[in-house]
């Protein structure tokens, strides 16, 4: 039936007061709630659309599968769309009734259209509570807050006595009940599982914390340390769950690791700034030593002395980067001014000497004939030999240093000639060497004196002293034999 309006009106069986068709009289699931994405329950609380008949699920199909809690926290419901005709009627009269095991139980008045209008009304609000109990189920499911999902199955399943829809109330009335059964059980693995999640959080936490400490403590790889730290506080945002009070206490270790690293880092650096500002003052110093070297002349004393304070250089550690480098250019400008100069003075010099070696090769070259390579020791030759050596060596002095390398051979050649006069001078002198003549006539003397003894001594028939003595005066003639031919050969 229609009234004036042309709406559909149906009565509440508690309150007496007509509503209007689609309203529900159980609290109905937001569509939010509808549409949260996530996965499906285990096993919706009605059939799929395009089922005919209403499958009552079993007690035990809302069990939460094992798992983090927060692993579905999202779930996805389908909408229950269920056949009331099975489960409750509509008389002509508008009277709605449903089906329950303890019989048919009247829930209101249809008086907005047909029977059979009513009958899908009356469904429709069924299939609101069916949805709102299937998602129950997959939040329980997901582990989403099994307390306050029991609360909620508690509330629906109040309702139920005298819900004025047309469905499988009684096996609605089990699944809630599945629901409260099974919501200490999933709260308790919650928990479980909340403790383990937090133990495992903790002890990343705590790891990350002794490496921060020991960071602090021994790394001397600024940098890398540096960084280090940035990832190690990055992924300590990322670490939830942690209880509070652990969590602030594990905080306070990784800032004090961090603020022991700071300030050790901060030292190091302050220390390397005190050391490169010494180094800077120490190589400005060696600038003005090197410069003031550049004009000397003592080409090997000041060489000696660059090579010093180069050595102090590289000892004196680095100055700032920018001031290093231009230090080094002053530096090195006031060694390249000196070793230019004394470059350009060797070459002046290595000129000069082979001239020098030029000029004694011509000077070797006349004297040899003056001075030739046989020497008659009994002429005059001689003396003039003598004297051709004694201007040699003057004039050879006077012309100066040859280059290194023609030092020997020139040398040479000046040695053979000085060995030629030498021995011609020492075999003159073994000619006429007073002393030799004398040994050898003292030996002779010796001989006389052993001939004589042995003269005597056969005399007087001593035969053995005889002998003894001839003996010796042999010895003596053979010695006064040899002196008298060196004497000779000379």
């Amino acid at each position: 039936m229609s009234d004036n309006s042309g709406t559909e009106k149906a009565t509440h069986p508690d309150t007496g007061t007509a509503q209007r068709s689609g309203d529900s009289v159980a609290p109905r699931p937001t569509p939010a709630d509808v549409a949260k994405p996530g996965p499906k329950p285990g096993r919706p609380g009605g059939p799929k659309p395009g089922s005919r008949k209403p499958e009552s699920p079993k007690p035990h199909a809302v069990k939460p599968a094992p798992g983090p809690a927060q692993e579905h926290p999202h779930p996805v419901v389908v909408p229950t769309v269920s056949d009331p005709s099975e489960w409750g009627r509509v008389d002509d009269d508008g009277t709605a009734w449903v089906k329950t095991a303890d019989g048919e139980r009247e829930i209101g008045s249809w008086q907005a259209g047909d029977a059979a209008e009513g009958l899908a009304h009356f469904g429709r609000r069924f299939d609101d509570l069916a949805t709102e109990v299937a998602l129950l189920e997959a939040r329980l499911a997901a582990g989403t807050d099994a307390r306050k999902t029991k609360t909620a199955a508690l509330a629906l399943a109040e309702t139920l006595p005298t819900a004025a829809v047309i469905g499988d109330i009684d096996g609605l009335a089990r699944r809630l009940q599945a629901i409260i059964e099974h919501s200490d059980e999933a709260a308790a693995h919650a928990k479980e599982e909340k403790e383990r999640t937090r133990h495992e959080q903790t002890e990343r936490k705590e790891t990350l914390c002794a490496e921060a400490e020991q960071i602090a403590t021994d790394s001397t790889q600024w940098k890398a340390a540096g960084d280090r730290l940035r990832e190690i506080l990055d992924e300590w945002k990322t670490i939830r769950g942690v209880d509070r009070k652990v969590d602030d206490a594990l905080w306070r270790r990784f800032s004090k690791a961090r603020e022991s690293f700071n300030r050790r880092r901060g030292a190091h650096f302050a220390e390397l700034d005190r050391e490169r500002a010494s180094a800077k003052a120490h190589k400005e110093e060696l600038c003005v030593r090197a410069e003031e070297l550049s004009d000397s002349t003592d080409w090997g004393g000041t060489a000696a002395v660059f090579r010093e304070l180069l050595t102090e250089w590289k000892s004196a550690g680095r100055a700032p980067r920018e001031a290093d480098e231009q230090l080094w250019r002053r530096f090195k400008s006031a060694q390249d001014v000196f070793f230019a100069a004394r470059n350009a003075a060797a070459s002046e010099r290595d000129a000069e000497f082979e001239h020098n070696a030029t000029a004694k090769e011509d000077l070797l070259r006349s004297y040899e004939e003056r001075i030739p390579a046989q020497l008659d020791p009994d002429s005059t030759a001689l003396d003039n030999a003598r004297a051709a050596l004694r201007e040699l060596q003057e004039k050879w002095d006077a012309i100066g240093k040859v280059p290194r390398e023609r030092i020997q051979e020139l040398e040479g050649k000046l040695r053979a000639i000085e060995r030629r006069v030498r021995e011609a001078v020492d075999a003159q002198w073994r000619r006429t060497d007073p002393e030799a003549m004398a040994r050898a006539a003292q030996f002779r003397e010796r001989v006389a004196q052993f001939e004589e003894q042995a003269a005597k001594a056969r005399a007087a028939g001593r035969t053995r002293d005889a002998e003894k003595a001839m003996e010796q005066a042999k010895q003596w003639r053979e010695w006064a034999d040899a002196a008298e031919g060196a004497v000779s050969r000379r």
